[in-house]
């Protein structure tokens, strides 16, 4: 007897996703968004095993190393310790990162967008981004919230889960 299961629609996505990492390659800039509402970290992480990678917690590996940077210098540092991190990964392979949350500080006084679009300059970015597109423009947070972003989609691939029903 054979059984059979549908695979999570995230999940599902893994194939299309995967076409499109190797369609980049030839972009100036190699950035892909994961959005959706729901099952990003999930297809990430689906990625990472299928490419043999681990996808990087920026959220918690750039938050150590934020905490022993004294507030002054945390805006300035950002984008050299976010380099840091990133470097040891090999080059081959995507960099793959999640929970980016910790980039919408204000306190950091950075524009996580183009954080993100300076590492995909030199190799492939595929990462889960923590907001959601309207009207064809990236967002995160709320009007009206300290942490509210708008941008553009202008030199970003947004690759869009499955919406849960």
């Amino acid at each position: 007897m054979t059984h059979s299961f549908a695979l999570p629609s995230d999940v599902a996505n893994l194939p299309a996703l995967e076409r499109l990492i190797e369609e980049i390659n030839d972009l100036q800039s190699k950035l892909v968004l994961v959005v959706g509402r729901g099952g990003k970290t999930r297809l990430l992480r689906a990625l990472a095993r299928r490419l043999n990678a681990k996808p990087l917690n920026v959220g918690a590996m750039l938050g150590r190393r934020l905490a022993v940077t004294p507030i002054s210098d945390r805006g300035f540092s950002t984008n050299e310790l976010l380099r840091e991190i990133t470097d040891g990964v090999g080059d081959d392979a995507p960099l793959l990162l999640d929970n980016l949350e910790v980039l919408f500080e204000p306190s950091l006084k950075v524009n996580p967008l183009n954080v993100i679009k300076l590492l995909a300059h030199s190799r492939r970015v595929i990462a889960v981004w923590p907001g959601e597109v309207r009207n064809d423009r990236l967002t995160y947070a709320g009007m009206g919230h300290p942490e509210h972003r708008d941008y553009s989609r202008d030199g970003v691939v947004v690759f869009e889960t499955a919406q849960r029903q």
